[in-house]
């Protein structure tokens, strides 16, 4: 009855906390200023001690200076559209610049 071993699993990296990967961090050899890492550096940090190698990300569009020169040319576009009276593409150039904000403040 009292023979059952209980395994203890490790959760994921990603669903640990900062504090708990910190103290991970701390006890694996070869990994220094962990208390100066957030928490996407330490799970990279601590991946490269263990070996294991990280997952592939999406590709996104990376910069906020990219995301802003596309607003610049939208607005430009929009402009137009509202000089020449085509209310339909102006609202929808506006709505794509506000999609472009959003995620200007993702990315940030």
């Amino acid at each position: 009855m009292g023979d059952k071993k209980k395994e203890t699993k490790e959760k994921p990296l990603e669903k640990m906390t900062s504090k708990e990967l910190r103290e991970l961090a701390m006890s694996t050899d070869g990994i220094t200023g962990a208390h100066g890492m957030n928490k996407e550096e330490l799970i990279s940090e601590i991946r490269k001690a263990r070996g294991i190698e990280e997952p592939a990300r999406k590709k996104t569009d990376t910069g906020v200076r990219e995301l802003k020169k596309k607003i610049r040319e939208l607005k430009a576009k929009r402009e137009s559209a509202q000089a020449s009276q085509d209310e339909r593409m102006a609202g929808i150039y506006r709505k794509r610049m506000i999609r472009l904000k959003k995620k200007t403040r993702r990315v940030a």
